[in-house]
């Protein structure tokens, strides 16, 4: 069984992402200039897949730079989406 704490879901909301991965905060912040205001002040309940919809963002691409700044052996679930 391969354990879930190292993984991002789009359903976590992003205090979630960035309570668990504090290095995510950089990324987010690189959006702030991108989205025209702070993603952790605007969206910090919002779940990843809605935060990227309010802002039109690409979703695999904001997967994709948060992923870029966990430790490989952090990231390996990274994206994942669990279907209900």
């Amino acid at each position: 069984m391969s354990d879930t704490n190292n993984s991002i879901y789009l359903e976590m909301t992003v205090l979630d992402v960035v309570s668990r991965y504090r290095q995510t905060e950089a990324v987010f912040k690189r959006y702030d200039a991108l989205v025209g205001e702070c993603v952790c002040c605007q969206a910090l309940f919002e779940s990843l897949r809605d935060m990227a919809g309010k802002y039109n963002l690409d979703l695999k691409t904001l997967l994709a730079d948060l992923e870029s700044v966990i430790p490989p052996t952090c990231s390996e679930r990274v994206g994942k989406d669990k279907e209900r």
